[in-house]
């Protein structure tokens, strides 16, 4: 959350205009019985919010249609890792993503305006993997100018580690970030950069619908070599997949977004506290997500300078990667 936007002296939701862990646990039921399987908390940062392995626990009781564990997850940036891995996994986690822009300390802060060193993460990561929260994938934002020089430290210092690095190209997410072309590492680039010195062999999509295109670690004879383990690029600015996204978010004050760079929202709190019924909050829903158009990321080419004026977008630190 941009310091220079939340202050001290910002004016934040009253409590009760947040979503209540029942709530939000009711929301994911109705999602579920419609056939999702994975939930993702993200933020900001989720370990901020007070008790939330309360919300994991009522989360991890949740089952798919078919009576499977859910495949429940969180994006963290770790600094609250090492004493909270634990609880998090006895409260039902599975596993955690970890954001990590770099290995030397000035990048890292540079990258995400923090006042924690990069030693606290990587402890974190190892507390997380000690408990059990894996299989544990690590994000890297790659901007051209200002973290580029860190990726090959990051694919050396992972691989081989059974976590998965996944670098994603900087985006234009919300109006706050000073977001420019320029500034966009393309992946093709990353991945050339880094095949270069550690041999890639590219590899099938784990499943439907996945942002990541999979890369591993090459042997010898030119073969995905497990041990090794593989890499990951995400690249929602060069190759947009609006045509195969498969996900929505919640906000924490109830509003419905499809789109990582939606312009607004749809407001499911007041249909919650209007005392809807399961099937009222299931066919609304559906309504919404049958009627999805968002493809901002295809448009984006042809959106010219101006598209920050055009388009009011949704700030990542409110609705999370």
């Amino acid at each position: 959350m941009p310091k220079e936007v939340f202050g001290k002296d910002y004016p934040y939701l009253p409590h009760n205009s947040l979503l209540s862990f029942e709530e939000v646990t009711r929301i994911a039921r109705v999602f579920v019985a419609q056939g999702v399987q994975k939930i993702r908390l993200t933020g900001g940062e989720p370990l901020l919010r007070k008790n939330v392995e309360r919300l994991i626990e009522q989360l991890a009781a949740l089952h798919t249609v078919d009576g499977r564990t859910l495949d429940l997850t969180l994006t963290t940036n770790g600094s609250l890792l090492t004493r909270m891995a634990g609880s998090l996994k006895a409260a039902g986690l599975q596993r955690v993503t970890v954001s990590l822009d770099g290995l030397d300390d000035a990048v890292f802060r540079r990258m995400n305006d923090v006042d924690f060193p990069v030693a606290d993460v990587l402890a974190g990561i190892e507390a997380a993997r000690a408990a059990g929260l894996g299989p544990i994938k690590i994000n890297m934002v790659v901007k051209r100018g200002t973290n580029e020089h860190e990726i090959l430290p990051m694919a050396r210092h992972f691989m081989g580690t059974g976590m998965v690095l996944r670098f994603i190209e900087y985006m234009d997410v919300g109006l706050t970030n000073g977001w420019r072309m320029d500034e966009v590492m393309p992946s093709s680039e990353v991945v050339k950069l880094i095949h270069a010195e550690l041999p890639l062999v590219q590899l099938e999509p784990a499943q439907a619908g996945e942002t990541a295109e999979r890369w591993g670690y090459a042997d010898n004879a030119g073969q995905h070599d497990k041990a090794l383990g593989e890499i990951g690029v995400i690249s929602s600015v060069t190759k947009a997949f609006c045509g195969d996204c498969n996900r929505a978010r919640l906000s924490t004050e109830g509003k419905l977004y499809l789109c990582l760079f939606a312009s607004q929202g749809h407001d499911l709190r007041a249909l919650l506290r209007a005392a809807s019924t399961d099937a009222e909050l299931a066919s609304a829903i559906e309504r919404i997500w049958q009627a999805r158009s968002d493809r901002y990321s295809e448009l984006r080419s042809s959106l010219g300078s101006d598209k920050g004026k055009v388009m009011r977008r949704v700030e990542m630190s409110y609705i999370g990667g």
